[in-house]
């Protein structure tokens, strides 16, 4: 079983990279954003490595970080998730904004990804609801984002999100921004200022 690849460029494909180990070269299959990162052909590049063994074929694929590779494993827990939809998620979202998506049971992120259509992107939030809190930010984000997407947030800082939305920001965007305004007024504050906090931070 191979854990890690540890070699030189050799070629950079499509969706692969060759990847030359002391002489044995290597196919890894990656995202488009892990192999927008490896360098070029001839620069020395570290890969996670994911290795499938089929009764007819064994296949590596390859990823930037540990946590990269984390998630290609967790979403094919999900019905019709594959190794190509999975990768296809990781080209479109990186690792936290995949969990923050999913936190935020936000189907419209999820669902950028080639290949992922609606019904997918519904499996997807709905059975790793409980798994992304462990990779969507620090404790305050994670909770908030927890009530967003499950619909409990109280009416204040659901329509602080909301009119950040509003403005253009990104649902996660507007989820961490206001978690810093609450923090910084406390549990009470209205939406007005939760608002106004949150843009203060969007701001810097």
């Amino acid at each position: 079983m191979i854990g890690k690849l540890k070699g030189t460029i050799e070629e950079i494909g499509e969706d692969y990279v060759l990847v030359d180990v002391h002489g044995v070269c290597y196919v890894a299959y990656c995202s488009a954003r892990t192999l927008s990162k490896l360098g070029s052909v001839g620069e020395a590049c570290i890969l996670f490595i994911e290795t499938y063994v089929r009764e007819d074929q064994i296949r590596l694929f390859g990823f930037m970080t540990a946590l990269e590779r984390e998630w290609f494993n967790i979403v094919q827990t999900v019905q019709g998730v594959g190794a190509k939809v999975a990768l296809a998620l990781l080209s479109t979202l990186t690792p936290a904004e995949l969990a923050n998506a999913i936190a935020l049971q936000d189907r419209a992120a999820v669902s950028r990804a080639p290949g992922v259509g609606p019904k997918v992107a519904m499996r997807i939030v709905t059975e790793l609801k409980n798994k992304a809190p462990a990779f969507a930010g620090d404790a305050a984000n994670i909770a908030l984002k927890q009530e967003l997407g499950e619909g409990v947030a109280a009416a204040p800082v659901a329509d602080a999100v909301s009119a950040l939305t509003n403005l253009g920001y990104s649902r996660d965007q507007a989820a961490n921004a206001v978690a810093a305004a609450i923090e910084a007024a406390g549990e009470g504050a209205d939406s007005a200022k939760l608002i106004r906090l949150g843009l203060k931070e969007l701001a810097r």
